[in-house]
């Protein structure tokens, strides 16, 4: 290691060891003094006589871990334990798919053709169909954007062109030929870059990987590609999906350029906010799709965990991360999500199971929850957050009071994702190479991941132990509450953390501005694998309001 920190860490049922040697000591044998330090930090006492009696046991499981990091270990490789976010006696959805897409109407090309860069997927799509534009056209002209506006975005890591006009040309020889691959056939749009795309850096935002190929094509991009979508660039990511910061510097909120665009979705929000792209691919793990969108003001969703396949994605998390789209509008959302859901046979976590969506004409007779006591406390976008609650009664809503489960506090047990962060990043830790990391602080990868090598395995067996009553007793209150679907604060009253946790769906969308003329924003919750019922709700909202078609001027 680089510093004279030797740190030993447990097996399950044993606890980490660590103690301040040199160097040259670190093959000396663990000593009982080692384990009274080390038994401190995890608030343990051992007598000297059952210290004595661990050595043995300690100074070989030493050797094991020293045999354990000579073994390859790749970021796509995952653990064989996975996280499934059933809740006991959970009956999956079973019969066959139906999508039904809003009426197009008469869509047409614009005088001005600056404004089809806020033109939804769906009119776009209309306008590829129609053969009012063709997908180079429409990709040239997103290509041209993307270069003009980046300089003061900073929402690009790799601009995809050479491979965006080819496969424009092939949705336009396509449909001269007649084969039509669906609404996103021709439409242009852009991945986050932890998503792998053969022949173009992956870099993760981070400046140890900002050269790094792989040699395949992320499932979400292979599967997009199958739809008729065009990769016009990779966006950017805070390093290692984290905030806003990158190697190439901090990404741009259009609605203030001063300010940064959250994360670690950055680019991908940005982007879309802009109108660079029509939609971009973000990842979640514990906000990352919710907080950019909030920020951007675009629209975005959060399937359930175990909906969208990971394979060639950047693995931060095993148990928490989920791949969902950023768009203008709820409906763009679910025409992603209908291209990109479903297993792949490579992410063995993702669960067959029927998605259904449809419009809904009306929200009258529908029990829709409301997290009360978020919605009761004194948090900033009070106010715009009643207003939705209006406009949802309004619409003809039936509000019902709904709490969040207290047994388990989900802020306790959030720890499992920096244990499987470090662990995705041992080597970079273990390497030193950590310091090329542009953020530093006390908050930032290099030190979380650092203290997380000091969380016990006992400890984290026992969170997520935890973390299963948390899931039975989410299950529980929405039994209970008898709702399909449920609104909450962006933020407050803890549902982020706890429904990323759960692994449940997220509708987040536009709701309002800040004084400061900065978007906010409202989530819409659903069952799991009930992404379609959330999208019906959150659209009959959306339709209702005009936050959405507000756009920054850049």
């Amino acid at each position: 290691m680089k510093n004279p920190l030797l740190l030993v860490t447990a097996c399950a049922g044993s606890f980490l060891l660590g103690a301040f040697v040199n160097a040259d000591d670190a093959e000396k044998p663990i000593t009982s003094e080692m384990v009274e330090v080390a038994a401190r930090i995890f608030d343990l006492d051992f007598t000297p006589a059952e210290r004595d009696s661990m050595l043995g046991n300690l100074n070989s499981a030493r050797t094991n871990y020293e045999a354990l990091r000579k073994i390859d270990l790749p970021n796509d490789i995952a653990p064989a334990l996975y996280f499934n976010p059933l809740p006991a006696g959970f009956n999956m959805p079973t019969g066959p798919s139906t999508f039904t897409a809003s009426t197009a109407g008469k869509i047409t090309l614009p005088t001005n053709r600056d404004d089809l860069a806020y033109y939804t997927v769906g009119e776009l799509g209309h306008l590829i169909r129609t053969k009012q534009i063709s997908s180079v056209e429409l990709t040239q002209f997103f290509l041209n954007r993307l270069k003009t506006y980046d300089p003061r975005l900073h929402c690009v890591i790799t601009l995809t062109e050479d491979l965006a006009l080819s496969q424009a040309r092939r949705a336009d020889a396509e449909l001269k030929a007649g084969k039509y691959r669906g609404p996103l056939h021709g439409i242009p749009y852009g991945a986050k870059d932890l998503l792998a795309k053969k022949g173009y850096k992956t870099t993760w935002g981070a400046m140890p990987y900002k050269d790094q190929t792989l040699d395949l094509d992320a499932t979400v991009i292979q599967k997009l590609e199958a739809a008729g979508a065009v990769l016009c660039a990779k966006t950017t990511l805070g390093a290692l999906a984290m905030g806003d910061v990158w190697f190439g510097g901090m990404t741009r909120n259009p609605w203030n350029l001063n300010a940064g665009s959250s994360g670690s979705s950055a680019g991908s929000a940005s982007s879309v906010s802009a109108g660079l792209l029509p939609f971009a691919i973000g990842t979640e793990t514990l906000g990352s799709i919710v907080s950019p969108s909030t920020v951007c003001g675009t629209t975005g969703l959060r399937p359930t965990f175990g909906r969208v396949s990971r394979h060639g994605a950047m693995a931060l998390s095993w148990s928490m991360d989920k791949i969902g789209p950023i768009t203008r509008s709820v409906e763009d959302c679910a025409l992603v999500f209908n291209a990109i859901y479903g297993p792949d046979g490579h992410d063995p976590t993702v669960m067959a199971a029927p998605f259904r969506y449809a419009p809904l004409t009306t929200l009258k007779g529908m029990r829709v929850g409301y997290v009360k006591k978020a919605f009761e406390s004194n948090y900033p976008n009070r106010a715009n957050d009643s207003l939705t609650l209006q406009t949802l009664r309004t619409l003809g809503a039936e509000l019902v009071p709904f709490d969040l489960p207290t047994g388990v506090p989900a802020g306790r047990i959030s720890f499992l994702l920096s244990v499987e962060a470090a662990a995705s990043f041992d080597e970079l830790t273990r390497s030193g190479r950590d310091d090329l990391l542009v953020r530093q602080t006390k908050n930032s990868w290099p030190n979380s991941f650092r203290s997380a090598r000091f969380v016990p395995a006992v400890e984290y067996i026992q969170a997520n132990r935890a973390r299963t009553k948390l899931i039975n007793e989410m299950a529980a209150q929405l039994k209970a509450s008898n709702i399909d679907v449920y609104v909450s604060p962006a933020y407050a009253g803890g549902n982020l953390t706890l429904t990323n946790l759960t692994g449940h769906p997220c509708v987040v969308l536009p709701n309002g501005f800040t004084p400061q003329n900065t978007p906010t924003s409202i989530t819409f919750m659903g069952q799991l694998f009930e992404e379609g019922k959330v999208l019906a709700v959150a659209k009959a909202y959306q339709d209702a309001t005009q936050w959405h078609k507000k756009h920054p001027v850049l």
